[in-house]
């Protein structure tokens, strides 16, 4: 079965406004997004923005672009308008490519699309990678994720889970280079996602859940309304997105060095 991708570009960026515009070995990163997606076996590739200066741009080198509000409070709603003016059916496939991940791996895109092939009872999917290092577990800016045994996605949290009690405490809180746990396992969740369009028609329609707001994850709206997340680890370990300028310098530096 075909999925399309739908990458979401906007320019209003707090921290690095403009960001899909931004110049990358002599494209805007809008397109490297745009030209690895097209390496997926996406049936389709549309760029949707609310911005005319990026559809002017995206339009000039051949890709399609919807024009959507810029009212928005998600991603996940800016795809809904997507799927809803292409008159996409409720079982289609739509997997959203964030516009800051220039070097996001073809075979990604093609995994969590594979996946709602594979779980049909799953409404969304998405990947993680395995954490190896305690830092990250206490980081909250590295979300985790907890799955069963078939890859449904129990919880997804900023907070440290699941939680070692026999070796963290009050007593013992672990600190520095103390190793993780033995015996369990953490993992870090990857933020792409493939839906199905019935979800996305579902999830506009639901209010922000209370996880949802006080983790600040919207994810956890899906679950709390009984929608089934499926979960793999990623095929292969993404290369980090672009969210400040300082991600931006390191990137260029990277691609004008890898350039024949």
């Amino acid at each position: 079965m075909s999925f399309t991708v739908v990458i979401p570009a906007r320019y209003a960026s707090t921290r690095l406004p403009g960001k899909p515009l931004a110049d990358i070995a002599g494209k805007p990163m809008i397109r490297h997004v745009y030209e690895r997606a097209g390496e997926s076996a996406a049936s389709r590739v549309v760029i949707a923005t609310d911005d005319e200066r990026i559809e002017s741009v995206c339009r000039a080198f051949g890709a399609e672009v919807v024009m959507t509000s810029p009212d928005h409070a998600s991603g996940t709603d800016r795809l809904e308008e997507v799927a809803r003016t292409l008159g996409f059916k409720a079982d289609d496939r739509v997997v959203n490519v964030q516009g800051d991940e220039p070097l996001i791996p073809p075979a990604l895109i093609n995994q969590v699309a594979d996946n709602l092939e594979r779980f049909p009872h799953a409404a969304i999917a998405t990947l993680c990678e395995k954490i190896t290092d305690l830092a990250s577990v206490f980081n909250p800016n590295v979300v985790k994720v907890v799955a069963d045994h078939q890859g449904m996605a129990h919880y997804f949290s900023r907070a440290p889970i699941p939680w070692a009690r026999d070796s963290w405490g009050q007593d013992h809180w672990p600190s520095g280079e103390a190793p993780l746990p033995a015996g369990v396992s953490y993992f870090r969740h990857i933020g792409i996602y493939g839906y199905r369009v019935r979800l996305l028609t579902d999830f506009v329609g639901w209010s922000p859940a209370p996880t949802e707001v006080t983790e600040s994850l919207e994810q956890l709206r899906a679950l709390y309304n009984g929608a089934h997340i499926h979960v793999e680890e990623a095929l292969e370990r993404p290369p980090a997105g672009v969210d400040t300028e300082a991600d931006l310098q390191r990137l260029r530096q990277w691609m004008e060095a890898s350039q024949p």
